[in-house]
């Protein structure tokens, strides 16, 4: 038995699925989903045997956003119509638990690939954003879906998918809460491909997964780190710090079974050392 209430992890290294479990309300995310994802992507930061992990729903879609009915308990204060400084002081620092949700999808080190069918709605799109690639089956829907229930976005789709599709489709999508289809999702490059149905979808999770497997492991995940950094960085700091990286991570047991390979003529067995 899961020891989370929201989530499911299924491990076959080295792959570890991610399911998001809540089929019977459309995986909406509750407190529990909140709360137990950076434990979850702790977790499998930590685990050796894990090189790429894949993010999914059960049901019928991937997340159809905040349940915001069931997360009124734990955020009473978006409610509360006096609104004093105490109050909005208590829900900031609420909000930036929030953003943790998602933020540690972006800080664990192995990559992390969205596999999305169905409806991807708000956080779901949050989440996915944090992710390093992006697939969908052909019945995937998209929607950035605050501005049509009364809030700004705010626990970081509005930070990260402008460096994915930039700021034109991200302002369209933002202000007018409108879906978009799987097809027009790779037209503007939020998703790297799209699959027939379910089925391929998770195969096609699986095998770029095990692609991404087959590589060093160490150079995977300093990549990124690399990556990562960058964003918002002139160039030349980019360089900078990847020099830096490149100088820590070499030689490794990984670069020296590169070159055994090639000598060899046969494929590299990476450790991750």
């Amino acid at each position: 038995m899961s020891k989370y209430k929201y989530y499911i992890i299924e491990k076959k290294a080295p792959i570890a699925w991610v399911f998001l479990n809540r089929p019977d309300k459309k995986n909406a995310m509750n407190p529990p989903a909140w709360k137990e994802a950076p434990e979850v992507f702790k977790s499998l930061n930590n685990d050796p045997d894990i090189r790429v992990i894949i993010l999914a729903g059960k049901g019928n879609g991937f997340c159809a956003g905040i349940d915001l009915m069931g997360m009124m308990g734990e955020i009473p204060e978006l409610l509360d119509p006096a609104q004093k400084g105490g109050i909005k002081w208590q829900l900031i620092q609420k909000i930036y638990s929030l953003q943790k949700t998602m933020t540690c999808i972006e800080e664990c080190r192995k990559p992390v690939i969205a596999a999305v069918h169905g409806y991807c709605i708000g956080a779901g799109l949050d989440m996915i954003t944090a992710c390093d690639i992006r697939l969908g089956s052909k019945d995937a829907l998209f929607s950035l879906r605050e501005a049509a229930v009364g809030f700004v976005a705010d626990v970081g789709v509005l930070q990260r998918l402008p460096h994915i599709v930039g700021q034109g489709i991200t302002r369209e999508l933002a202000y007018t809460a409108k879906n978009i289809t799987a097809d027009h999702a790779k037209d503007v490059l939020l998703l790297n491909g799209v699959f027939q149905d379910h089925d391929t979808l998770m195969a096609g999770a699986e095998k770029m997964a095990l692609e991404i497997a087959d590589c060093s492991p160490i150079a995977v995940q300093a990549s990124k780190d690399v990556l990562n950094h960058g964003i918002g960085k002139s160039i030349d700091d980019g360089l900078k710090y990847v020099a830096s990286i490149s100088s820590n991570i070499i030689p490794s047991d990984d670069l020296f079974e590169a070159v055994a390979a090639f000598t060899e003529k046969r494929k590299p067995q990476f450790t991750g050392k």
